[in-house]
């Protein structure tokens, strides 16, 4: 599996009346408000949000639990990659028991196959799904404004991993449209000639067109190529106070996207799309069984979401009063709450910041959210999957 390096990456997303931040938080879905500045921790530039318009694929239902079901439906770092805020959207099981070899309680076996381990099923999905982590090869030229293309399988292993993470948080699938990949790959070529990042690059950046200035502004955009992007954006260091990039990519209104990718920036078309998956509540780690390494990405290894923050998304249920707790093994574990701005891929969201634990493999976490209208809670089990 490939790591990505140690290096300072930047991501942008658009803002209601904002420039670029360090760190990954997409917008919201259907239009995005301008930045102008970009801003970088040291490197390259930052991601942004968009839409495509072809037909998103059939929806999975996502990795089984181990543990009671939930009673309802599913948050900065330094010296690592920088991303955006997002762009901005104002519109809003249990596993298998051994009992031992057949006759040793003295009953003959059934002949039947154990259930399926759900934990065993997530860690393949898992492993599968990152096994090519590669970034296709880019055909494009900065000198004389070739926005090129990418090559195989770049942009297939991209929209893989959004997908990958799309199903863990028990979401549809989103397929890919052709239209919008090609204007991110324009967005892209823009960002690279510019060396920063911004969802409304001014006509004087070497390499300007109109259709990527189009895409800057409905992307999540990243300093680094398209592959790697999506696991930053999942992150999302350096946007506490929206989360935008991770809340875009586990929308409800997402898809199709569009993808586009030069050897050392990105951009990922979020708004726009025509998703409908109509969950009251998202979440991040989810209910149900969560590898490890999606908490601690190892593609990601100067920030992780204990870092900074797992998070609650809605469009229907206002978080705004939520107080929520986490427990482990009846044990208290203490979090930082956030209310989010609004307009990130959810009209409504908070971050929990857990404050002197880390996530560990082999735990449930029992989260309890009230102040709302219809309190609700849910378990994350964690697994090691490496």
């Amino acid at each position: 599996m490939l790591r990505a390096s140690v290096r300072s990456v930047a991501l942008c997303s658009t803002l209601a009346a904002g420039g670029c931040y360090s760190g990954l938080s997409p917008g919201g879905d259907t239009e995005a408000s301008t930045s102008d500045a970009a801003e970088t921790t040291g490197g390259a530039a930052g991601t942004t949000s968009g839409a495509t318009t072809s037909p998103t694929t059939s929806p999975t239902s996502g990795p089984a639990t181990t543990g009671p079901a939930t009673t309802g439906e599913p948050g900065t770092t330094t010296g690592g990659p920088a991303i955006s805020t997002g762009p901005e959207d104002m519109s809003s099981g249990t596993g298998s028991v051994d009992t031992g070899p057949v006759g040793s309680t003295g009953e003959a076996s059934t002949g039947e196959p154990p259930p399926p381990d759900p934990g065993a099923e997530v860690c393949a999905r898992w492993n599968a799904d990152r096994a090519d982590l590669s970034e296709g090869s880019w055909s494009g030229d900065v000198a004389s404004c070739n926005k090129g293309d990418v090559a195989a399988p770049g942009r297939e292993n991209a929209r893989r991993l959004v997908n990958l993470y799309r199903w863990i948080a028990g979401l549809p699938e989103v397929g890919e449209d052709a239209g919008w990949s090609a204007k991110a790959q324009a967005c892209a070529l823009i960002m690279h000639a510019a060396g920063q990042l911004s969802h409304s690059p001014p006509m004087n950046w070497k390499c300007w067109s109109a259709e990527g200035a189009e895409a800057a502004g409905k992307s999540n955009i990243a300093g680094g190529p398209g592959v790697s992007a999506v696991d930053l954006y999942m992150v999302d260091p350096g946007n506490p106070s929206t989360m935008g990039h991770r809340r875009w990519i586990l929308s409800n209104s997402l898809g199709p996207i569009g993808i586009g990718s030069t050897s050392q920036y990105s951009c990922l078309w979020v708004i726009g799309g025509q998703g409908q998956a109509g969950k009251a509540w998202t979440a991040w780690p989810p209910p149900g069984i969560v590898p490890l390494e999606a908490i601690y990405v190892p593609e990601v290894g100067w920030s992780d979401v204990d870092q900074t923050g797992w998070t609650i998304q809605s469009e229907t249920i206002d978080l705004g009063a939520a107080k929520v707790a986490i427990t482990e093994g009846g044990v208290d574990r203490p979090v930082k709450l956030t209310t989010l701005g609004s307009g990130y891929g959810s009209k409504f969201a908070v971050s929990l910041v857990p404050q002197g634990w880390k996530t560990a493999a082999g735990k449930t976490y029992t989260v309890k959210v009230d102040g709302v209208p219809q309190p609700f809670s849910y378990d994350v089990q964690v697994v090691q999957c490496e």
